[in-house]
């Protein structure tokens, strides 16, 4: 099953769109969820997102118009419970402990969340936390060198097999990361 994590669009604000290349890899019909940390900042982002697979989450960014957005989310695929939260709510910003402490509220194995437009995934105290960055590569007073990033999980059982796609250098390069559920 495969499911795409993306956040921190921040179309039209601070960026026009995707990139082009990461654009060409996502490919209507072949993921069946996607998790959105939020800062779509438009209904064309969420149109867009509709196309490429009908089962779509989305919490709410601090950045985001659309108020009707969750703040916070919990979505089960497979054996897996997921949280999903922007992020901005969590601080220090990507702090592990704070992350912790949100994953434990949730009662989840995976937390997802965004707002540092950094790219993100580890382990921390048999749990899996994945930060996907900025798919756009939008500008962040946090982050002076964003790098345009995505995540796609391929959930199999009790294991997700997390593939980041990062534009660098003009270049998309990807990386695999594995988590076992305990």
């Amino acid at each position: 099953m495969l499911v795409l994590v993306l956040g921190d669009l921040h179309i039209p604000h601070r960026n026009h769109g995707l990139p082009p290349k990461f654009k060409k890899l996502l490919v209507p019909g072949k993921i069946q969820h996607i998790l959105c940390t939020g800062n779509l900042c438009s209904k064309e982002s969420y149109d867009y997102l509709k196309t490429l697979a009908g089962d779509v989450h989305i919490v709410r960014g601090d950045f985001d118009e659309n108020v009707s957005y969750p703040e916070q989310k919990v979505v089960t695929v497979g054996q897996f419970r997921i949280g999903l939260c922007h992020g901005h709510q969590v601080v220090p910003w990507g702090d592990i402990e704070s992350l912790a402490m949100v994953q434990r509220q949730l009662d989840v194995d995976i937390l997802i969340s965004g707002h540092t437009h950094k790219f993100a995934a580890f382990e921390h105290q048999n749990k899996f936390y994945i930060n996907p960055g900025s798919a756009t590569g939008a500008y962040s007073p946090l982050e002076h060198q964003v790098i345009p990033s995505f995540v796609l999980m391929d959930i199999q059982s009790s294991t997700v097999v997390t593939y980041v796609y990062q534009l660098v250098d003009s270049e998309v390069k990807v990386e695999r990361i594995e988590y076992k559920k305990s």
